[in-house]
């Protein structure tokens, strides 16, 4: 309640109110002074607030006293409760854990006046989590309360905390919030294998790095606390297998090291060791942190292919060996207990040319051509060795052959030589120098020797002893107008066994030189005769020049006399119906002179089908005449078709020959040809036709029968 001094309570004074909440949350009495709150404060929202207060007169609202400044304070009652910033904590703590290790804090906040009595005061406690775990009741710090919590037990808690103010006593408000806890693992568990013994088998066939079989060792823990490593500490096999951790899936595969043999050995054992790599010192108590299993490998039987007794071979032969001679011999076995007996055989694609053959039963090489090592010094051979009881298993062996060298190649002029002599050129001149190649290629390497075959009055040669040599004259001036070329034989021989020689034939010309020895002009050019080239084989290939110059002509000259022969003959020849193709039929295979059907069915004869054994000068359309029956004999549609051509005036007399002719038996006559009846009209003799056989009995009367008749006159 505000007053003034100056109030004598006849109303004429009017209190006025301002500031904080003035007129809205508080109003005052103008008359009385009075001030009233017009709703429920609340602390919370504000403390306190600053009001100013006036008295002033009614009539002239003249103040009559100054403005004066007032606070009301909010008194705070326990209208809060606790609360907590989240509704549900989430929290961990490992396994194992000593009792009272801090889990985590958790703090509730009250909207009252801490100041102000116990409002505000709060107090924690746990309602759901006992007896797993506890909470301080000042800091609200959750603590565990059990010994060896093992997470492989349970793992999961719901933990129930309230805040309660007035200090927890009787009357006070509270608030609650939940805290999932979640014991995280350690390692505290050694791994463990679910067996004391685990059986493989494995093939014997089975290639290096291949996997047998697979252990596996359980561990509750998770993460890198499960985490395990292999390894074979023990056993028989130790040396023929390998283990290897896989990381994924943590197993331990068990693969093959070295070749295995069942005929060797047929049982290993091992023992594999699983230990883990991340191991807590401070469960050492809880170890060994290991765990070990027997692994037996039994291996199994399979048909394996021959083995050779070398990855590989080598052999050296001399080129000059004989044929079927034996250069080396591979052996291979059946590795079974079978011990099957074995096959050689050679790759052709290996020996293309088939140098080389091998026997079967022993795998014996023998040389099946000659060999030369100039064409080629290696071999390079497959030798495929199969079981004969199972020949579809195979094993390969490579093979080198290396070719010795034998001297057997005589040395050769090593270029093409030019060689001139000058017209003017002094005894004792250097005209040419001259060497020489062998193919061959000897172990203390070459060495040629040169020579003249024969003594000559005009040249010489002076071996220069490394492997060259040097032309030189013997006499002083030449004449290219006497003697243009010059022939000199020279011998080349090595010192190999055998020696080896042969003669180079050097042409030289002779020339005319100015005073330096320069070549001004020659009469011919110089050749160097092969020595392998004789006289004798350049004129046999003259000959045959010659000869195939003469065919050509001949060819051609036949050519143009068969164009101008005529086809038909003369009228007055009484084999006027030989006609002359000059061609050989093609025999009862040929179906192109005629078609036999429309013999045989003369009613299938097309109309308007052009001839096919002539070309015709001009078209004309075809007489059509009426077909015979169906049951016409052969001989009959003939002859009837013969007379209507012999009337025909648009076909020729030979075509009857052409079309109709029949192919009879062999003839022991052969050929016609001799007969030429084109060629000459004079008398021949034509008894020999009656040597022929009946068959020719008609044709020996037509021809023979004037003679015949002038001997009986």
């Amino acid at each position: 309640q505000l007053h003034s001094d100056q109030d004598k309570g006849d109303g004429s004074l009017k209190y006025i109110l301002s500031g904080d909440g003035a007129g809205t949350l508080f109003i005052i009495d103008e008359k009385t002074g009075d001030i009233h709150a017009t709703r429920r404060i609340d602390r919370e929202e504000k403390a306190f607030y600053t009001l100013r207060a006036q008295a002033i007169n009614r009539r002239t609202l003249r103040p009559v006293e100054p403005e004066s400044e007032f606070v009301i304070k909010i008194h705070d009652i326990n209208d809060n409760e606790p609360t907590f910033p989240e509704e549900v904590y989430t929290a961990s703590v490992p396994e194992m854990s000593v009792v009272g290790t801090s889990v985590v804090q958790v703090t509730a906040t009250d909207a009252d006046d801490p100041s102000y009595g116990n409002s505000a005061r709060i107090i924690y406690s746990i309602l759901q989590g006992q007896p797993y775990f506890s909470v301080e009741p000042e800091t609200g710090i959750i603590r565990t309360a059990l010994p060896n919590m093992n997470r492989e037990n349970r793992e999961q808690y719901q933990v129930v905390i309230q805040a309660k103010d007035m200090g927890g006593q009787m009357g006070g408000l509270s608030g609650t919030t939940t805290v999932n806890i979640t014991l995280t693992d350690v390692n505290d568990n050694p791994p463990r294998f679910p067996q004391s013994t685990i059986h493989l088998r494995i093939p014997e066939s089975s290639p290096v790095g291949t996997a047998i079989g697979s252990v596996k060792a359980t561990d509750a823990d998770t993460g890198k606390n499960a985490e395990v490593e292999y390894r074979i500490i023990d056993g028989d096999g130790t040396d023929m297998f390998d283990i290897v951790t896989q990381k994924d899936t943590q197993e331990g595969i068990i693969t093959v090291r070295k070749p295995l043999d069942y005929e060797t050995r047929r049982l290993y054992t091992l023992k594999v060791e699983a230990e883990n790599t991340h191991v807590d010192p401070r469960f050492y108590y809880l170890g060994p942190f290991k765990d070990t299993i027997i692994v037996k490998i039994s291996v199994e039987d399979v048909d394996e292919p021959p083995v050779f007794s070398r990855s590989s071979y080598l052999f050296e032969v001399h080129e000059d060996i004989e044929l079927g001679t034996i250069i080396g011999t591979v052996m291979a076995r059946d590795p079974d207990s079978a011990s099957s007996p074995i096959r050689f055989s050679l790759d052709r694609h290996t020996d293309l040319d088939r140098i080389f053959n091998i026997h079967s039963g022993n795998g014996s090489i023998y040389t099946s051509k000659p060999l030369d090592r100039e064409i080629s010094q290696w071999h390079n051979l497959s030798v495929i060795a199969a079981e004969i009881n199972n020949p579809k298993d195979t094993t390969r062996v490579p093979v080198y052959v290396r070719i010795l060298d034998v001297n057997d190649n005589a040395p050769q002029f090593a270029v093409f030589y030019d060689t001139f002599v000058c017209e003017n050129a002094r005894a004792g001149q250097l005209i040419q120098t001259i060497s020489a190649v062998d193919k061959d290629d000897p172990l203390g390497g070459q060495k040629f020797f040169f020579s003249l075959a024969a003594v000559n009055p005009n040249f010489t040669v002076q071996d220069n002893e490394d492997n060259t040599a040097r032309i030189l004259t013997r006499r002083n001036g030449f004449s290219r107008h006497e003697i243009s070329t010059y022939l000199l034989p020279v011998v080349i021989s090595d010192n190999d066994y055998p020696i080896q020689s042969s003669t180079g034939t050097l042409t030289i010309r002779v020339c005319a030189c100015d005073s330096r020895g320069n070549m001004q002009s020659c009469s011919a050019e110089a050749l160097l005769l092969p020595a392998g080239l004789s006289t004798g084989a350049l004129v046999a290939i003259l000959l045959c020049i010659i000869i195939l110059l003469v065919i050509v002509v001949l060819f051609a000259a036949l050519k143009r006399q068969r164009k101008k022969e005529p086809l038909i003959l003369s009228k007055e020849d009484i084999r006027d119906n030989i006609v002359s193709y000059n061609d050989e039929g093609g025999g009862e295979e040929d179906t192109q002179a005629f078609d036999i059907g429309t013999l045989r069915n003369p009613a299938a004869i097309e109309d308007k089908k052009l001839r096919r054994d002539i070309i015709p000068e001009t078209l004309f359309v075809p007489r059509r005449t009426p077909s015979a029956p169906d049951n016409t004999d052969v001989r009959d549609f003939i002859n009837q078709r013969l007379k209507e051509h012999d009337t025909d005036p648009s076909a020729p007399p030979y075509d009857s020959l052409a079309t109709y002719a029949y192919e009879g038996n062999d003839s022991i006559a052969e050929s016609l040809s001799s007969l030429e009846s084109g060629t000459t009209e004079g008398d021949q003799n034509y008894d020999y036709l009656r040597e022929w056989g009946p068959r020719f009995n008609k044709l020996a009367e037509m021809y023979g029968g004037g003679e015949s008749d002038k001997d009986t006159s």
